[in-house]
């Protein structure tokens, strides 16, 4: 009870702050569109910068006509909550995981399972194809819609004493998840105990040993500094959730098509600036993280597959989530 009333004093809060922000920018820039893009990344994070360049090129193209003001490192609201409030109106843009749309749309479930693309290019042959473009507008009965994936990388086992060389090793350990069904249903598949635990909350749980490890992509496992509490890390690479730039349909209506095409076009110029900017810095963590005295193994990822295959099977009753999984399997050939 204690935690739903802090949640809700946090989004009462939240929606006065962009309430006062929006009177403001108003009063300031009465011929000028302002959208606010609030979300939990560090300022150093490649997805913060892929926005950043966005922000730049739509106030470009728009000849200063339209500008994002972003807010960053969850100094607004939580993920989660950044949802809710594009679901209201008070926001206009976020960025989350796609496994955090999980629990608003079911078709971001299928982006969740393990081993489901065969390298990074064909991940992204989906993400930006007919099945790509189908998930986004999925969301737009919920008032949300996605304008395009950003690139999250591979998610990878870390933990404190313990190396993960085989499915075998999970068992009987506590992994930090998103609250997402996909990622549960993994580590049960794996053999470890799943552990939904928000993620400003991680380091400390990581440090206190409420947990034995957890999951994530290098960048993230380097700019939380988990890598300080957590000595190995274990590139199984067994999920790629990307993440997901919504806005608000309530926003997105309000615009007029010139600047509906002028948002569309800088969206999608940051995707690809962004993809780029992920692909170095991916690389930089690695290194950074092996520096750091953290141990990085490189494991048989076949073990793995195998254990989540049942995954797979789960999905077959529900005809029109199976048929995308098909769609998306068939590209791998």
């Amino acid at each position: 009870m204690k935690t739903k009333k802090n949640m809700w004093k946090r989004s009462f809060t939240a929606i006065c702050l962009l309430s006062l922000m929006i009177a403001a920018s108003g009063c300031q820039h009465h011929k000028k569109r302002v959208l606010k893009l609030a979300h939990g990344h560090d300022p150093s994070h490649p997805v913060h910068k892929g926005m950043v360049y966005m922000a730049e090129r739509l106030q470009k193209i728009s000849g200063g006509e339209m500008e994002i003001e972003i807010y960053t490192g969850g100094q607004l609201c939580a993920e989660r909550e950044c949802v809710e409030l594009l679901q209201i109106g008070s926001l206009a843009m976020t960025k989350v995981s796609s496994a955090v749309m999980e629990n608003f749309v079911p078709k971001y479930k299928i982006l969740g399972l393990p081993y489901l693309f065969k390298d990074r290019e064909h991940r992204f042959d989906v993400l930006d194809g007919e099945v790509g473009k189908e998930i986004l507008l999925a969301s737009t009965p919920f008032w949300l819609r996605g304008l395009t994936f950003y690139d999250a990388g591979s998610r990878s086992f870390y933990t404190i004493d313990r190396p993960i060389n085989q499915p075998d090793d999970l068992k009987g350990m506590k992994i930090r998840v998103m609250k997402s069904v996909s990622s549960m249903n993994l580590i049960r598949n794996l053999g470890g105990s799943p552990t939904p635990i928000p993620y400003g909350e991680l380091y400390t749980a990581l440090q206190q040993g409420v947990v034995d490890g957890a999951e994530n992509n290098p960048p993230s496992f380097y700019f939380s500094r988990h890598y300080e509490v957590c000595k190995y890390y274990t590139i199984d690479e067994h999920s790629s959730f990307p993440d997901v730039l919504l806005i608000s349909t309530h926003i997105w209506e309000k615009l007029n098509e010139q600047e509906q095409q002028w948002l569309e076009q800088a969206v999608q110029e940051s995707a690809v600036k962004q993809r780029e900017l992920w692909a170095a810095s991916e690389k930089e963590c690695l290194e950074a993280v092996k520096k750091a005295g953290v141990e990085v193994i490189y494991t048989d990822k076949v073990p793995f597959v195998d254990k989540v295959q049942p995954m797979y099977e789960n999905y077959k009753q529900d005809t029109s989530i199976y048929k995308l999984i098909q769609k998306i399997t068939e590209k791998k050939s």
